[in-house]
């Protein structure tokens, strides 16, 4: 960001970290409750609702927001239990994946910003 301008690309790559965080601790909740009768397992809903607002004209990228949201496609067990351990394992492996991802595209980012400010002067 220089100035007052806000760099959109920044902003939505801090989101991508922000959903990626949420998402990890949501994972970790669900695998707390794993034993939890009754207990609805969670997910954290962002690239999705990015990619429908980069794709609409109207859309606008910049105001949407990690949402967590009950997952009531999985299926029960007979406790009412719907939290799967592989599948958290699973979804925490992904989610570190993404996290690591969208920090090296912010960190090249950054650098090329770096780069434009140090050269320009």
């Amino acid at each position: 960001m220089i100035g007052s301008k806000v760099d959109p690309h920044q902003v939505i790559l801090l989101r991508l970290l922000s959903a990626t965080t949420e998402r990890g601790r949501v994972i970790a909740n669900n695998i707390a409750n794993q034993n939890t009768p009754g207990f609805t397992r969670k997910t954290v809903q962002f690239e999705q609702q990015l990619e429908q607002a980069l794709q609409r004209p109207d859309g606008d990228p910049l105001k949407v927001l990690p949402k967590v949201v009950d997952d009531t496609t999985s299926p029960r067990r007979h406790d009412g239990n719907n939290v799967n351990a592989e599948l958290e394992a699973n979804a925490g492996s992904e989610n570190r994946l993404l996290f690591e991802t969208y920090a090296a595209i912010l960190q090249g980012h950054l650098q090329m910003l770096d780069t434009a400010i140090t050269n320009g002067r």
